[in-house]
């Protein structure tokens, strides 16, 4: 019965890496819906074009890049929210987030600072640590960390990795 075993060991393992692969793929549907909506339909729009090409670099199927370029005609308003937080040790984080519910986004990252020890901050209280550039935020000052609170902060971005709603997560740790 060994072959059983090694089966459901595949199973369970590609059950997980289809699982990231999913939140990827519908987060990329998300910026690309958004793109073609900002574009007011023009699918040939610079945006859109750079939007599509982000997602084939994330190996998303061509079906998926089809289906939200077209899902523009019953598309909800999606809108960009910038949250800003400290985390383990006082780290500075941006998070930004990409949803149809400004209520529901800011109690999920709300929740998930709450569970990983970290708060949320007001606006302006974290961006100061940060320059906006054209690939995103770059630290201004990098902030030292122990090695705990360096596990912590890892433990926190991955959980909030997970949310569909968050897109980028930036921060000054070192």
């Amino acid at each position: 019965m060994s072959g059983h075993n090694k089966w459901s060991k595949i199973k369970n393992k590609k059950m997980v890496t289809d699982a990231k692969k999913g939140k990827v793929y519908t987060k990329m549907a998300k910026v690309i819906a958004v793109e073609v909506k900002k574009a007011n339909g023009d699918i040939k729009a610079a945006n859109v074009q750079a939007a599509v090409k982000k997602a084939r670099e994330f190996n998303v199927p061509n079906e998926n890049i089809e289906r939200a370029l077209k899902k523009n005609d019953n598309a909800v308003a999606m809108e960009s929210i910038m949250y800003e937080a400290y985390g383990p040790g006082g780290v500075a984080l941006m998070i930004e987030a990409l949803t149809d519910n400004r209520n529901k986004a800011a109690g999920e990252v709300k929740h998930i600072l709450a569970e990983n020890c970290s708060a949320l901050a007001a606006p302006g209280s974290a961006s100061w640590a940060f320059t906006k550039t054209a690939e995103g935020y770059m630290p201004n000052t990098m902030a030292p960390i122990s090695e705990e609170d360096g596990l912590k902060l890892d433990k926190l971005i991955e959980e909030l990795e997970d949310n569909d709603e968050v897109q980028e997560i930036y921060t000054n740790a070192e």
